[in-house]
């Protein structure tokens, strides 16, 4: 079960407490330990938009925002993200792309799939076409060789001809 709220983040208190040359790192780690705080986490699990780091720096290092107003979603395994409440239009579009894009992609996976299942069944039909040829083939070899000496021709080699041809090799 995802928390999402809505904070107007405070930041001047603590930036003013740092050098001008430091300020906007101070805002972005006092807005981490705001929302760690409100949203009962801790600090390495707060991720930040692009689009807060942006507004932060948007004046520069020295002159970061005195508050901003930030939209908080908590997830199940207690990671916290923040966005801006009110994203800019470039941010918009640019979501709707990476999902557009995600869908793409997930599309094309399965399209691989697909794919390399058809490829593999193939390969196995295949393989059973050249098996069931081979068997065609030997069987066609034993008819010829069948047809070459019948049955009636063959030579019959019955035991008294076992043990007379073994004794002449024994007599020698």
């Amino acid at each position: 079960m995802a928390i999402e709220r809505e904070y107007n983040v405070p930041l001047r208190r603590e930036f003013m407490k740092a050098p001008k040359h430091k300020r906007a790192n101070k805002a972005t780690k006092a807005l981490r330990e705001f929302l760690a705080k409100h949203m009962k986490t801790d600090i390495e699990n707060v991720k930040i938009s692009k689009w807060i780091n942006q507004q932060i720096w948007n004046r520069g290092m020295k002159k970061p925002p005195h508050h901003l107003k930030v939209k908080v979603i908590k997830d199940d395994k207690g990671i916290v993200n923040a966005e801006l409440s009110v994203l800019p239009q470039k941010a918009i579009s640019e979501k709707k792309q990476e999902e557009e894009k995600k869908g793409k992609l997930e599309e094309k996976k399965k399209e691989k799939a697909e794919k390399k299942e058809e490829v593999k069944e193939e390969k196995k039909e295949e393989k059973e076409k050249e098996v069931a040829e081979e068997k065609k083939e030997e069987k066609e070899k034993e008819k010829i060789l069948h047809k070459e000496m019948p049955k009636a021709t063959q030579p019959k080699i019955t035991e008294a001809k076992k043990t007379f041809v073994q004794r002449q090799v024994m007599d020698k």
